[in-house]
């Protein structure tokens, strides 16, 4: 499955409680080389009875879920970390994707710079110790729309801006790693237009083979994880194994 890591890896998915984050744990349960899996999510829960899966109630996005991440793990090596945490779109904290200069709200701005940007690199850091003195492969999930030299159309603001922060975090965390680790990848992937309530309000002008299912999307990003070495640490890769230009 991931050729770069050892038999019996222990992984960590964040965001397991989302479409793609949930899709990601059941796929990587599909192979007996993973030995534990701590599926992270707000709610803690987990429909999948696997004995290698150990469920963290913790919101990564404020400082207590990453430290009760931390404590958890106690330093043990984390083989694989994989974050499915982002926002696009929420209604009930009036979080929608910009038009217009006129559109655009601090307060907002803020948010979704936050949990984009800010949650990956912050959870990276809360865990470093558990990163290190062994191969190690770091997945995010990014998107296209965080190419600054993709930008030909505009809109959505604040999603753009923490997409582009979000690869220049874990662009600048891939090279402190690869210092102290350099069996260390450090990936930002783009996951495509995925079924999940992330993207459900702007699916209407998707062509139909362009709109993902998630359990299409997180073995696509696990075939593209496989595929990598530590000389592509720092890199950005769409879920067709294609790399997109910052």
């Amino acid at each position: 499955m991931l050729p770069y890591l050892p038999d019996a890896f222990t992984a960590v998915v964040t965001g397991a409680g989302g479409g793609i984050g949930h899709a990601m744990v059941q796929s990587l349960l599909t192979s007996p080389q993973v030995g534990k899996l701590i599926a992270v999510s707000r709610s803690g829960s987990q429909t999948n009875a696997d004995p290698r899966v150990q469920c963290l109630q913790a919101n990564i996005t404020q400082e207590s879920g990453r430290q009760r991440l931390a404590e958890q793990l106690n330093g043990e090596p984390v083989h694989l970390l994989f974050n499915a945490i982002g926002v696009l779109q929420d209604s009930k904290e009036g979080i929608t994707p910009e038009k217009r200069l006129e559109d655009l709200d601090a307060d907002t701005l803020a948010r979704v710079m936050h949990i984009n940007a800010a949650t990956p690199a912050l959870l990276i850091a809360a865990i470093k110790d558990s990163l290190q003195k062994h191969p190690t492969l770091i997945g995010s999930l990014s998107a296209r729309v965080g190419s600054i030299g993709d930008n030909g159309f505009g809109g959505w603001y604040s999603y753009r801006a923490s997409k582009a922060a979000h690869n220049m975090l874990l662009k600048t965390a891939s090279i402190e790693l690869k210092r102290l680790n350099k069996q260390s990848i450090v990936l930002c992937l783009h996951p495509g237009t995925t079924d999940t309530e992330l993207s459900k309000p702007f699916q209407a002008r998707v062509p139909e083979d362009k709109l993902f299912t998630p359990d299409f999307v997180a073995q696509s990003l696990i075939d593209v994880m496989a595929q990598r070495t530590p000389e592509d640490t720092g890199s950005f890769w769409d879920w067709a194994g294609k790399p997109i230009e910052w």
